[in-house]
């Protein structure tokens, strides 16, 4: 299978080798050449483009020491 180099130096991975390493937009791969003089693909980590968990993000953030009962108090008007 063959394909075409753009005048950038880019490339479309297949279809067929996307599908083997469970490529998908967004993922890092990294590129070797062996002894032989084959390049080598591998699909490095996790994702990148993955949507943003919004919770993650905020999770562990809080710096206020509120015991829960004061916290629904002032939640609720009571205090």
């Amino acid at each position: 299978m063959s394909t075409t180099l753009t005048s950038k130096g880019q490339v479309t991975i297949p279809k067929q080798i996307r599908d083997a390493l469970n490529l998908a937009p967004g993922c890092s791969v990294d590129f070797a050449v062996n002894r032989e003089g084959d390049v080598v693909i591998h699909k490095v980590g996790v994702r990148l483009s993955r949507k943003p968990d919004h919770f993650e993000s905020a999770r562990g953030k809080a710096d206020v020491k509120w015991r829960t009962d004061d916290l629904m108090a002032l939640l609720r008007g009571e205090g």
